[in-house]
């Protein structure tokens, strides 16, 4: 399968998922830390790919999203934003609305 092909089946498999940089237990950037504690107060399962150890995802998902840094949020097959984006929503009370939303499409 095409990297592309895999990113695209990656967001549409998960209604909710984040590439970010390590883990949601060991994130390896303050970016991706801040972006998975705004994520984990929402109270919802969600998927996540690590950049870091997949090569071909961090080269090519920038060019797919059309979005240059990580970490990259992902709803219901949009592209929500990096960090700044996903704090500001997660203040406004946005996130956890999104997110709940998209967690009890999946059920």
């Amino acid at each position: 399968m095409d990297i592309m092909e895999t990113i695209r089946d990656q967001i549409e498999s998960n209604p909710i998922i984040l590439y970010m940089k390590g883990s949601p237990n060991q994130p390896q950037c303050g970016f991706s830390a801040r972006s998975v504690q705004a994520l984990m107060a929402c109270g919802e399962r969600f998927a996540y790919v690590d950049v870091l150890s997949n090569a071909e995802i961090r080269s090519k998902l920038p060019e797919y999203a059309n979005w240059p840094t990580f970490p990259q949020l992902w709803i219901k097959g949009e592209l929500m934003g990096g960090c700044d984006i996903i704090t500001e929503m997660a203040e406004s009370g946005e996130l956890e609305t999104l997110v709940k939303e998209a967690a009890a499409t999946e059920s």
